[in-house]
């Protein structure tokens, strides 16, 4: 689709969008921290498997991950005839709620089943997303591979330690 709806040069017109896309986003993100404040001690007070990174590795990663979705959901919103644009930007917005409704079934309500359902969720919408958005600019569904590749490994971090930890989660 890339061809078919080639990307118009960027001009200061296009950063209150990205602004706005990178608010949308961090929102999100906001939404999930709030439920996170006690997540560190909580982590690491976890039986955890030994792949398991360390509580200081997931902010950076997440911030990271975090700008790439918004600057992908900016590169889709650009296309405005492109078909299919309102529905991968649905799916954007549907995974975002998924991703920070985690945060509070695993850290404030330590509910390990239902957080592992919800990732496995997140995971679907993820790859939908990153699917229509790659039909709409590839460029925007490279930007979620990433994503894709950390909810992946999220959701067996998701397993390993609500399995691990019968009665706390």
């Amino acid at each position: 689709m890339d061809k078919l709806f080639t990307p118009r040069k960027s001009t200061w017109s296009d950063v209150p969008g990205l602004l706005a896309w990178l608010a949308v986003t961090f929102v999100a993100a906001a939404a999930g921290a709030v439920a996170s404040s006690n997540a560190k001690n909580f982590y690491l007070a976890l039986s955890r498997p030994d792949w398991a990174p360390p509580p200081w590795v997931f902010g950076p990663v997440w911030s990271v991950l975090y700008l790439m979705m918004g600057m992908a959901a900016w590169l889709v919103w650009r296309q405005r005839s492109a078909p299919g644009r309102s529905r991968a930007l649905a799916l954007f917005v549907a995974q975002l709620v998924a991703n920070a409704l985690w945060s509070w079934l695993f850290f404030a309500s330590h509910e390990g089943a239902m957080a592992f359902v919800d990732v496995l969720v997140l995971w679907a919408l993820v790859a939908l997303t990153a699917q229509a958005f790659w039909r709409i600019r590839r460029r925007a569904g490279v930007l979620l591979l990433p994503y894709l590749a950390w909810v992946s490994f999220a959701s067996a971090l998701t397993w390993a330690v609500w399995q691990r930890n019968p009665g706390v989660l």
